[in-house]
């Protein structure tokens, strides 16, 4: 995986070794232990804590950090449920990362408040759910509740150039 462009995850300046430092960390976990998609997500959540003000990534272990992020985002995934593929259980990822589980557990449960995050974030689900996820495709138009893949090409790029709804090219080229 290439080196993050942290002027696209729109990471300060100042924050840019210590968020290398932990994506770094989460690039290898993901990579050897589930796929890039994962890096790839993991490092779109880095940069939202980053542009916190003031970021909760200054304090703390790296690797802590790290393990924090990867379990958030298996959490919007369902990555723990044995159902789902890729699956790793709570206890392979806390040692994989060399972390205490219930330590990984309690950052996974403070980025989730600190960013607000619920079981359905756009930006941090895996393509495949986003494909799939009825959620994902409602949009309003004209007071009107409707499903974006009904709509003609035109109005569904607007939607997409808009964010309203999935743009899988642009995360394909991420």
């Amino acid at each position: 995986m290439r080196e993050p462009d942290l002027g696209k995850l729109k990471v300060p300046a100042a924050l840019h070794d210590r968020t290398r430092e932990i994506l770094a960390i989460t690039d290898q976990a993901c990579l050897a232990h589930l796929d890039s998609e994962y890096a790839q997500l993991c490092r779109v959540l880095v940069g939202r804590l980053a542009r916190k003000r003031p970021s909760p990534l200054l304090r703390g272990d790296a690797h802590i950090w790290a393990a924090g992020a990867i379990y958030a985002v298996g959490q919007v995934n369902f990555l723990f449920d044995r159902s789902d593929q890729p699956y790793l259980s709570t206890d392979q990822l806390a040692d994989y990362l060399g972390v205490v589980k219930t330590t990984m557990a309690n950052k996974a449960a403070l980025i989730n408040r600190t960013l607000d995050l619920g079981m359905f974030e756009p930006d941090l689900t895996r393509t495949a759910m986003l494909e799939c996820h009825p959620l994902a495709w409602i949009v309003e138009v004209d007071g009107f509740l409707v499903d974006a893949r009904t709509l003609p090409a035109g109005l569904q790029d607007e939607a997409r150039r808009r964010g309203l709804i999935p743009d899988f090219d642009a995360r394909r080229a991420a």
